[in-house]
C-alpha cells in the first residue's frame, strides 16, 4: 500500500502541475499505457484556471506524502504549490472559489479552501529548513486562520449549519453555493488544534 501511495503521489506530481505551481484539478489518464489523455476541471472556472480548493489540497496532500516518507521532491512539490497559492490569495487572506474567477472582486469566497491550506501551511512550515519561508508559512497560515475565525466567516449562532460559512462547492454545477460545508469545518478545527500545539512546543503532524 505504502509503495502504490508513493507512486500515485509521484504520478500526480508529474502530471497535474502547470510550470507556475497550479494544479489541475482532473486528469483523464488512458488505461492501457498510463499515457494523460486530458487535463480538465468540474468544480473549478476553466481547465485552465486554478480551482482554489484543489489548489489548497495540493499543498495539504504533498505536505502529507512528504511527512510519510521525507521525499524532498515532494516537499519542494508543496512548497510549489503553497507559493502559487499565496502569490493568489487576497489581501484578506480567505481565497476566491477559483483564483481565474472572471468578475473577481465579485466572486464568491471559498473559506473551505482557506481552512484547508492553513492547516497544512502550519504543518509545512515545520518541514522547511530556511527560516524565513518557514516564518513566512507559519505566519500567512497564522492569518488565514484569523481571518476564518470572525465573521463573516465564522458563526457561532445555533441557527447555523456549520461553523465556517461561505464556502463553494461547485459553482459550475450550480450547487453548495455560499454554504457551510464540513469539510471546511473539519480543516478549521484541525488547524485551530495545529496552532495550540505549535504555541505549545509540540511538533505538528498528523492531528487525532
Amino acid at each position: 500500500l505504502i509503495t502504490l501511495a508513493v507512486r500515485h503521489a509521484e504520478t500526480t506530481m508529474r502530471n497535474h502541475f502547470r510550470p507556475d505551481g497550479s494544479a489541475y484539478h482532473v486528469l483523464d489518464y488512458d488505461t492501457a499505457n498510463g499515457s494523460v489523455i486530458s487535463r480538465v476541471t468540474h468544480q473549478g472556472y476553466a481547465d485552465s484556471s486554478c480551482w482554489a480548493r484543489g489548489q489548497s489540497w495540493a499543498i495539504y496532500g504533498f505536505t502529507m506524502s512528504y511527512r510519510y516518507t521525507h521525499d524532498p521532491r515532494f516537499l519542494e512539490t508543496a512548497r510549489r504549490a503553497a507559493d502559487y497559492f499565496l502569490r493568489r490569495l487576497p489581501p484578506d487572506h480567505v481565497p476566491y472559489w477559483d483564483f481565474d474567477a472572471p468578475n473577481i472582486p465579485d466572486e464568491p469566497r471559498d473559506a473551505s479552501a482557506g481552512a484547508i491550506a492553513g492547516s497544512a501551511l502550519l504543518e509545512l512550515s515545520g518541514y522547511v529548513e530556511a527560516s524565513p519561508d518557514r516564518d513566512r508559512y507559519f505566519q500567512m497560515a497564522v492569518a488565514i486562520v484569523e481571518a476564518l475565525s470572525v465573521p463573516p466567516y465564522f458563526s457561532a449562532e445555533p441557527s447555523s449549519r456549520g461553523v465556517l460559512q461561505h464556502a463553494v462547492g461547485n459553482k459550475p454545477g450550480g450547487g453548495e453555493i455560499d454554504v457551510s460545508l464540513i469539510y471546511g469545518d473539519y480543516y478549521f478545527i484541525e488547524s485551530l488544534l495545529r496552532y495550540r500545539r505549535l504555541a505549545a512546543g509540540e511538533v505538528v503532524q498528523e492531528v487525532r
